[in-house]
């Protein structure tokens, strides 16, 4: 714990070096591990800043707003509009470069207009093994992600949270809701209404990572494997809810959960 110390004592350096700085926070591992050190580093010169929009489940605007008031740190809410790209909404495979960049221009504006001097956001460095085009939009607007450059994985993000009493310590990974939608198929508020309305039920039910892929009229349950038998115990009432949520079929991926498993489909 040592080594990680010292390293987090870099992070706290390195941010301190800003000056002043807007967090992107979406109230998720990451982010808000970004946002409390920022805090430590910056005091009053620190803002944390969320995008709402109907890819952002309502659960996590809360979680959002909790974590602000117990770190006393000044919460800008603004309402996104992705919806209204057309690129973003035809769901190309850079998507999220689209989404990333005009997400990002708005928060560099609301960091101007509170005099604050950069835009930093929670990327760590597992991220560079994924497929993730938003990196550019983030490469092209000068954000930087603090985490990256310090070299912070996911599990020392966890382990540094848990000692810092953060509640998102274990929180499981989270993703925008339009990460539901097959590449090619268009992006509707309807369908990630859909999304969200499922996997509240399912974490209703007790289960914690999963995802509810939408393939059509058929949702695709992603959990993680030892979960399956939670699943399959409330089979009938799964199916239920789903039918009235609007979906037609209701499936179980065997894989379970894995993170970006729609990448799958251009690698």
């Amino acid at each position: 714990m040592d080594e990680l110390h010292e390293k987090y004592s870099h992070l706290l350096e390195y941010i301190k070096g800003l000056g002043s700085a807007a967090t992107a926070f979406s109230g998720g591992v990451d982010s808000a591990f970004l946002l409390a050190a920022a805090r430590e580093a910056l005091g009053d010169e620190v803002i944390a800043v969320t995008a709402v929009s109907p890819s952002l489940p309502k659960r996590e605007l809360a979680d959002a707003e909790a974590l602000c008031r117990q770190l006393s740190v000044r919460l800008t809410v603004f309402q996104s509009d992705e919806l209204e790209l057309e690129k973003y909404r035809k769901n190309p495979k850079n998507r999220c470069y689209y989404c990333k960049h005009r997400l990002f221009t708005r928060i560099g504006e609301i960091a101007e207009k509170n005099g604050l001097a950069h835009v930093i956001e929670g990327s760590n460095k597992d991220d560079d093994g994924d497929y993730r085009p938003g990196m550019q939009a983030l490469a092209e607007l000068g954000i930087i992600s603090p985490l990256r450059e310090c070299g912070f994985t996911k599990a020392e993000i966890r382990r540094l949270s848990q000692e810092m009493c953060l509640p998102t310590y274990d929180k499981p990974s989270a993703a925008c809701l339009a990460s539901r939608i097959p590449y090619g198929d268009e992006i509707t508020a309807e369908k990630l209404c859909m999304a969200e309305q499922a996997e509240d039920m399912l974490v209703g039910l007790g289960l914690k990572q999963l995802r509810v892929r939408i393939h059509g009229d058929i949702a695709r349950i992603e959990v993680l494997p030892e979960q399956f038998d939670n699943v399959m115990m409330h089979r009938e009432e799964i199916v239920h809810k789903f039918r009235l949520i609007g979906f037609r079929y209701v499936s179980l991926d065997l894989q379970g959960y894995r993170t970006g498993s729609l990448n799958e489909a251009i690698n």
